[in-house]
């Protein structure tokens, strides 16, 4: 996993993918007493960075292995960036979900054209055994949704991004924070940052009772959450750092920042206020960290990546009434 890798899905993306903005706010500015720049993937494709790595995971597949089709597994962003790159191509997809994944993000994969096979996270079943049987069982390639070159290459894509915008905006040093699972965007930013903006210092940003990153980067191994079920942040519950990504983040990244549940709700409340975007609770993680923790930052400028996928409107309810 290397940045030649990253220039290399950003050419593939180049058409297909948006180039989000880097929006700001004096009144954000204001709250976390440091300039706060906010990387918009919520208005990407599907609303999350995970097009990027599906875009990037199966035009990366010669021809042939791409027509028998891909699988992955998913709480619902990286489903829907694997079903809509799949869709684009004209190959089957077929996704293994948790059952008790958001509605929305269920049916926002069927109707990108992916077949959904649900599975008890609560039970603990194992999403990676269901999908490297079926994978093996219809001949399908599984793309992981964080633990795999291809899709790590594609998220680093909004790494180039942070670079050239910040560099356009005179920013060259800042911390950035990254909404993080297992890893593969904040790898990702990592690398491409390591390359071209080598002042910037990268942080996972992850709720409280599922830091497995920032536990796993203070002791030096690879620590596990707990539960993997049951948090309000589903698009970032993850059981431990990837195997690929864990040694990324620990070369490259600076401290885990944490912050609460209701952090994040008010931190997607404000992204609504004072940019007109919605976020999902775990797209708006390193948000809340960025207003809310920025005294435990170096830098007087802090980026900030936020996602939205499917919303559920209960949710973005309760963050409208913390403001």
């Amino acid at each position: 996993m290397n940045f030649d890798m990253i220039s290399a899905a950003s050419d593939r993306l180049k058409g297909h993918v948006r180039r989000t903005p880097l929006l700001s706010s004096p009144a954000l500015d204001e709250i976390a007493g440091k300039r706060i720049l906010i990387k918009a993937e919520c208005l990407q494709h599907t609303g999350s960075f995970k097009f990027r790595g599906g875009w990037s995971a199966v035009s990366a597949l010669d021809p042939e292995t791409r027509s028998r089709g891909v699988i992955a597994f998913s709480s619902g962003n990286h489903a829907q960036g694997i079903a809509a790159a799949a869709q684009a191509f004209g190959v089957p997809a077929v996704i293994v979900m948790p059952a008790d994944a958001p509605s929305l993000k269920i049916e926002g994969t069927k109707r990108l054209g992916g077949e959904v096979v649900l599975y008890d996270r609560a039970a603990r079943e194992c999403r990676e055994t269901i999908g490297t049987r079926l994978a093996e069982e219809r001949g399908l390639t599984l793309i992981k949704p964080y633990d795999e070159p291809q899709v790590i290459a594609g998220q680093g894509t909004c790494g180039l991004e942070i670079a050239e915008q910040a560099a356009e905006l005179g920013v060259t040093s800042a911390d950035v924070l990254v909404c993080c699972g297992g890893g593969g965007l904040t790898s990702g930013i990592a690398l491409a940052l390591e390359q071209l903006a080598p002042d910037m210092c990268v942080h996972p940003a992850e709720p409280e009772g599922y830091d497995d990153v920032a536990r796993s980067l203070r002791s030096g191994q690879k620590e596990r959450n707990t539960t993997e079920a049951g948090g309000l942040c589903d698009a970032i519950l993850t059981p431990t750092p990837g195997d690929i990504t864990f040694p990324i983040m620990s070369r490259l990244c600076g401290a885990g920042v944490v912050t609460s549940e209701d952090e994040a709700l008010r931190a997607m409340g404000l992204a609504f206020q004072h940019l007109k975007v919605v976020a999902e609770p775990g797209g708006a993680v390193a948000l809340a960290c960025a207003l809310f923790h920025a005294d435990d930052l170096e830098h007087d400028t802090v980026i900030a990546t936020i996602s939205g996928g499917n919303v559920d409107p209960a949710i973005f309810a309760r963050a409208l009434k913390t403001l």
